[in-house]
């Protein structure tokens, strides 16, 4: 009977002779015997442990570790294709002229974020479009004793002005909500906004007027709209109102066609039994929720970024902007929780 054990350095092998004895060889170096059989094995766990390092030096994990524990690496980290160094972007004329600023409003949801972030980076470098990830915290904290609502659509008009020049067209992006389907259309919209989440492939909500989860929007539709109403605290509604603002402006809505995944085009990670929405209504809310915001939007929205922090999650790099929103009580006497 012959034995064989693997292991990265060595091999060890042992055998049984004609009265049933196991001796053992000699633990380095080639065996007297050996079965193809173990060898075999022997092969493919070296060829595994070669693909994992080749895959952590790719991905820049085993340089990070080694600067860590103070040792030199040799040369740059390198990023695994299909992802070229943003540097590489302006060099490479297939990846296009325009550059987008994915807008994720955020608060509270980090496991999600883990997910979104280096998905979003590969299915856009991917398509080759040039993209900035921002994440867009909403800074919890108290005011007169109260706890301030989620504002979406606050946070989305303090993205579009925190955003980089550089960018020329917007994703409004759910962080819940990730494209699996390659076909999907990212590009910037130059005749009218697109909206990528239609109702026909949305997991969720179907209703003809939708434009929430994934809508894209050049900056300057976006601005001819006045962006978004700030007056919708809590969850829901500023879509809807925000569907309103594109017909007043003039704009055209495209939606993707072609599309043959349905309702499976997206991987929807919203855990309703484990994360409530906020859905009360409060005081005059009922009422609001319906109305035009004809006043407010872009060119009214108050905020202050407390800070902004370059960060890599996963190897794909974004920008977290913790927002402290402002709340006028006098004109919206929903914005907080007592």
């Amino acid at each position: 009977m012959i034995c064989a054990r693997a292991t990265a350095v060595n091999l060890i092998t042992c055998e049984e002779d004609k009265h049933g004895h196991r001796s053992r060889l000699i633990p380095s170096g080639l065996p007297r015997k050996c079965s193809v059989f173990h060898l075999f094995v022997a092969c493919l766990l070296l060829g595994f442990l070669s693909l994992l390092w080749l895959q952590l030096s790719c991905s820049g994990d085993v340089a990070r570790a080694a600067r860590g524990q103070g040792q030199e690496t040799l040369g740059p980290s390198r990023a695994c294709p299909p992802e070229p160094p943003p540097e590489h972007w302006e060099e490479d004329e297939s990846w296009g002229p325009h550059r987008l600023a994915v807008l994720v409003p955020f608060r509270e949801r980090f496991e999600e974020l883990l997910v979104f972030v280096p998905h979003m980076h590969r299915f856009l470098s991917r398509k080759k479009i040039q993209h900035h990830i921002y994440v867009l915290n909403q800074v919890d904290h108290f005011s007169l004793g109260a706890l301030h609502r989620f504002n979406r659509a606050a946070l989305i008009n303090a993205g579009f002005l925190e955003s980089s020049n550089s960018t020329d067209y917007i994703a409004m992006h759910d962080v819940d909500l990730l494209p699996i389907n390659e076909e999907l259309d990212y590009g910037f919209p130059e005749t009218g906004p697109f909206h990528v989440a239609s109702p026909e492939l949305h997991p969720l909500y179907h209703y003809k007027t939708y434009v929430g989860g994934i809508l894209l929007l050049s900056k300057q539709h976006y601005q001819l709209c006045n962006g978004m109403s700030n007056r919708f605290w809590g969850w829901g509604r500023e879509d809807d109102e925000f569907y309103r603002r594109i017909k007043g402006a003039g704009l055209q809505l495209f939606r993707p066609s072609g599309i043959t995944t349905g309702y499976k085009t997206f991987r929807h990670l919203h855990d309703p039994a484990w994360r409530k929405r906020d859905q009360k209504r409060i005081a005059a809310q009922k009422q609001e929720q319906f109305r035009v915001d004809r006043e407010g939007g872009l060119s009214t929205v108050k905020y202050r970024v407390d800070s902004r922090t370059a960060l890599s999650v996963g190897g794909a790099p974004c920008t977290v902007l913790n927002i402290m929103l402002d709340c006028d009580k006098a004109a919206t006497p929903w914005c907080t929780f007592s």
